[in-house]
């Protein structure tokens, strides 16, 4: 999920950028671009992410033998 949201203001930023555009008080497309990478560091460490499904449905990890 933080991944699409990382792709989203990347995006922005990536518009912002192209237009020359500053928002408000010094938000512009470097400023889009920091925190999409913020995003990624965090999915990338596990934080937002889905749990991965086994092959018998269960989650992994948390089977029984």
């Amino acid at each position: 999920m933080l991944a699409i949201a990382a792709a989203i203001i990347f995006g922005l930023g990536f518009l912002l950028d192209l237009l020359n555009v500053r928002i408000a008080a010094g938000i512009s497309g470097t400023t889009f671009m920091l925190l999409g990478l913020t995003l990624l560091a965090l999915h990338q460490a596990g934080i937002g992410t889905a749990g991965v499904r086994n092959s018998s449905g269960g989650w992994r990890g948390r089977t029984r033998r």
